[in-house]
């Protein structure tokens, strides 16, 4: 193994259990270092740091010893120990043969970077690509190699309990936005409730009459988006409406996903009278799809988009949609986490922030 020994400016850097040791490993500490090369803590220290005036048979010995206990130093508490770089990293998830969310992503950045002028703090953007085998290693690697002080995830890495486990393992200060399942309660979050935004959408369809819908959903996995379908399931029971009445197809979120799902959906026969897209990306694709077979919109299928975004706002007709506070929400996870990383805050906090349905005109009543 190769040891990077590097110089600081205040302190010793503190010295951080290699991944491949397992989570369940007690973390050593540099007394550890001291107590088997035989010299003192602060020789370790001097050494690790590159300092002067240590023989050279000695500096071999703690050199040793560091690569037989398998250290290497943490960069993080390095940054810390020198004043700190006050840098945050925002980690979205992409797809690299998609097409980017038009507004989700850059709604998220916009409201962070706003929270971090305010409390001190710069940002950076990653993207990783979800599917990449090496992504739960890509993320950690940004989080204790950028000088980070703390990092937001978003789904899907705010699902994945196994990555944030790793992730506060190593002191990593963390924040997510919309988790669900195993992340759930691990960490400080922000979100919507996403279960319940999906059945005022759906309920808001159904009381215009629709009794055959349709969910364009998002890639298998997003448990957010997932959660919102739960919400149109829940809806139509309520309305004591069979489980056939809802037909389901997923997609990736992409304008071209909601195209090609509305082209198989507006085929059927019966066709569904309304299609609930799991965002307004898709629910675009669905508009052009309606407009180039012909169809009225409203007046032969209702379009709901979820986001808000402004493209349903600019689409003919505009879509009726959720309103998901995206500004909001990534600016809210800077300010939990900014609290964690000052010694503030108690228990794992989420914070719901409101949704509402949005009415536009891209949903009507309907009479079979």
């Amino acid at each position: 193994m190769r040891l990077l020994a590097v110089a600081g400016a205040m302190g010793h850097p503190e010295i951080m259990w290699r991944p491949d040791q397992g989570l369940s490993a007690r973390k050593p500490t540099i007394d550890d270092v001291a107590r088997l090369s035989g010299v003192g803590r602060t020789t370790v220290s001097r050494v690790l740091n590159g300092g002067p005036n240590v023989r050279e048979p000695v500096r071999r010995k703690v050199l040793e010893a560091v690569q037989t206990l398998d250290y290497r130093v943490n960069p993080q508490a390095r940054s810390l120990a020198g004043g700190g770089s006050r840098m945050l990293a925002l980690v979205l998830a992409s797809d690299l043969d998609a097409e980017p969310n038009s507004f989700y992503a850059s709604a998220l950045e916009l409201g962070a970077v706003r929270q971090c002028l305010h409390s001190g703090f710069q940002l950076f953007t990653r993207h990783v690509p979800q599917d990449d085998p090496a992504a739960i290693q890509q993320v950690i690697d940004i989080a204790l190699n950028q000088r980070c002080q703390g990092v937001i995830l978003t789904p899907p890495f705010s699902d994945n309990a196994d990555l944030i486990q790793q992730l506060r393992a190593r002191g990593v200060h963390l924040a997510a936005i919309s988790p669900g399942g195993g992340g759930l309660g691990l960490v400080d979050a922000v979100g919507i409730d996403d279960e319940a935004g999906g059945h005022d959408i759906a309920r808001y369809l159904l009381e215009l009459g629709h009794r055959h819908l349709a969910y364009l959903g998002g890639i298998a996995g997003h448990l957010s988006a997932e959660s919102r379908l739960d919400g149109v399931r829940r809806a139509m029971r309520e309305m004591g409406l069979p489980d056939d009445a809802l037909t389901v197809e997923r997609g990736d979120f992409t304008f071209r996903s909601g195209s090609l799902i509305a082209e198989r959906m507006l085929a059927l026969s019966p066709r569904p009278s309304a299609l609930i897209c799991a965002n307004d990306d898709m629910a675009a694709g669905a508009l052009s799809v309606a407009h180039a077979r012909g169809l009225q919109v409203p007046g032969d299928v209702s379009i709901s988009g979820f986001d808000d975004t402004p493209v349903s706002a600019i689409v003919w007709p505009p879509l009726t949609t959720v309103h998901q506070p995206l500004k909001a929400m990534g600016g809210e996870a800077v300010r939990l986490l900014s609290e964690r990383i000052t010694g503030g805050g108690g228990d794992w906090a989420f914070r719901t922030l409101p949704h509402s349905v949005v009415v536009r005109e891209s949903a009507g009543a309907w009479e079979a």
